[in-house]
């Protein structure tokens, strides 16, 4: 507070919450008692940042809950609009899915990925993904997950996410990495240095005799197509 007085910045204790992060499994005491300009501090056990929920454990069953019933909702009022013999097609379907459900599932995906390791969350998504491709393939509500992702030529959500978070970590690896480095002006290589251009040459001899070797013993191991007898 004394920080928040210097720089003249004054905080609202009702927009304020307050949650105990703890990993462990067994029963302790999780009540604190934080006060703010005399007044305390709400606790809660999940807080929403910035669109993902955060529980208490880290778990984030929290936000695979609440975005699973987000989009339940939506693919409900969709369903509306289409039947079995009139109204939108699967295309149309297969376009808001895409375009609209699917940013909603895998909004934070390289935050959360990690809950999809256990299977009841994983169940979740598969169930709003197959309640979207029953509306999209109009088919029976007894058809199997697995085929009505075949029918709709889509992957199932699960490992979408993964591979969304799987180029997140890619494209973050690649910008942490520097690319470019200092090199003192004496080691800098040129296409008309000779030495550069013998370690080339070499290569690709090497690479030219490794082909021809290949060659010559594949055609060594095929059979004559005829045979000639000289008597």
């Amino acid at each position: 507070m004394n920080w928040a007085k210097d720089n003249k910045i004054i905080f609202n204790e009702q927009k304020l919450k307050v949650m105990v992060v703890i990993r462990r499994k067994r029963r302790e005491n999780k009540a604190v008692s934080i006060y703010l300009n005399n007044k305390p501090l709400e606790q809660v056990s999940n807080i929403k940042y910035l669109g993902i929920f955060i529980d208490s454990r880290v778990t984030f069953r929290k936000h695979i809950i609440q975005t699973s019933r987000k989009c339940s909702m939506l693919i409900h009022a969709l369903a509306k609009l289409a039947k079995l013999s009139w109204g939108l097609k699967h295309e149309a379907f297969k376009t808001i899915y895409k375009g609209a459900i699917m940013p909603l599932v895998l909004y934070g995906a390289p935050v959360w990925i990690g809950a999809m390791e256990k299977k009841c969350n994983k169940i979740i998504y598969s169930r709003m993904q197959r309640l979207m491709n029953i509306k999209i393939t109009k088919a029976f509500r007894t058809t199997s997950h697995e085929a009505l992702c075949t029918f709709t030529g889509s992957k199932p959500i699960v490992i979408t996410a993964e591979e969304t978070a799987q180029i997140y970590r890619i494209t973050r690896d690649r910008q942490n990495h520097q690319l470019d480095h200092e090199e003192e002006p004496k080691n800098w290589t040129h296409p008309a240095d000779p030495e550069s251009a013998c370690k080339t040459k070499k290569r690709n001899t090497r690479f030219t005799f490794s082909q021809m070797e290949a060659r010559t013993n594949k055609e060594s191991d095929r059979e004559p197509l005829y045979t000639s007898r000289i008597n």
